[in-house]
């Protein structure tokens, strides 16, 4: 009499389905550590290339896998790896035309029998294309037609009747993840390279340049170093920033703030009026490249306790200000 397969008991807590995802995570790690190290770095090397390249990936699956794919396509564009979601059933109806000889393609499927998947292979091989399998079963037909076989397997899934994609979903997940950010990190993918791709949304708000938010022109309070004092406040005034530039033929000089002006006038009473801005501008204030982040701006203000930053070019030309009230209306923290 044959045994029947072993179904978990009902969870008493919805943490326990939590539980289980987790400890389907963590033995996902183990593997990634271990016996699928060798694949894993050779899927990174393929994708690594292809990204260089600037070659076309192709992701594909059917259902719940297929909506995982698909997100892991969207992650490995928005970190630079151009990539594309192909469904299954779809493909077979025309959207084969997607694929391109030696290209890559990554499915996407627990069973690793998926019909529509099969169907795929014989072009695939066609096409000399590099079949990347992310399933729960190394001996299926897809991981066995595979270049490429990553383990997704879990020991149960967290729904009660161990039937619901739930655990092996979030491996899924996981390790496409990891497939992309490992990718990007070899690219030296950096905040800058995120912020090109991201300029909507708070991600864009915590990702724009410096160049973007500074005042220039004729909001750029700026002076020359024989100003006179009144002609000094009266241009701080003017442009409501707190301070000025002291510029040099379009060089920076130096800068005057409120507290340059509270100190002069504390010292000197009635004779500050008598002296030029050169006469007491801090002669290396801080300053900042124009395409740098804001969200540096930010932190290098509170650090310094600062509220505006010169920003410069090389060469020392003064480009504009940046203010720290511009940065707070970002809600960069």
């Amino acid at each position: 009499m044959s045994s029947k397969p072993s179904i978990p008991v009902a969870s008493s807590r919805p943490s326990d389905f939590v539980r289980i995802e987790a400890a389907a995570l963590n033995e996902l790690a183990l593997r990634l550590d271990t016996t699928m190290l060798v694949p894993f770095t050779q899927a990174t090397n393929h994708l690594l290339q292809a990204a260089t390249a600037q070659n076309r990936i192709i992701l594909t699956g059917i259902g719940k896998s297929g909506i995982i794919a698909r997100k892991i396509a969207a992650t490995l564009r928005s970190t630079g790896t151009p990539a594309h979601f192909l469904h299954a059933a779809e493909a077979i109806h025309g959207d084969l035309g997607m694929l391109v000889p030696k290209g890559i393609v990554i499915a996407f499927s627990y069973s690793g029998e998926t019909e529509e998947l099969l169907r795929l292979i014989p072009t695939l091989k066609r096409l000399e294309a590099t079949l990347i399998t992310i399933s729960g079963c190394s001996t299926s037909t897809l991981a066995q037609s595979s270049d490429i076989f990553l383990d997704a397997s879990v020991s149960s899934e967290a729904c009660t009747l161990n039937l619901a994609p739930t655990a092996s979903t979030t491996v899924m997940l996981a390790l496409g993840d990891a497939l992309a950010l490992e990718v990007s990190r070899l690219r030296g993918w950096k905040a800058e390279d995120f912020a090109d791709l991201h300029p909507g949304g708070r991600i864009g708000r915590r990702l724009a340049r410096v160049r973007e938010l500074m005042h220039t022109g004729d909001a750029l309070p700026q002076v020359a170093p024989a100003t006179p004092m009144p002609q000094v406040i009266y241009e701080m005034s003017r442009k409501k920033l707190g301070m000025t530039t002291v510029l040099r033929d379009g060089l920076l000089a130096g800068m005057i703030s409120d507290g340059d002006l509270r100190r002069m006038l504390e010292r000197d009473g009635s004779h500050a009026l008598e002296h030029t801005a050169a006469e007491i501008m801090n002669s290396h204030p801080q300053t900042i490249e124009g395409n740098a982040l804001a969200s540096s701006a930010l932190a290098l203000m509170e650090d310094k306790k600062i509220t505006s930053l010169i920003v410069v070019a090389a060469g020392g030309h003064v480009e504009g200000v940046v203010h720290l009230h511009d940065l707070w209306t970002l809600q960069l923290s």
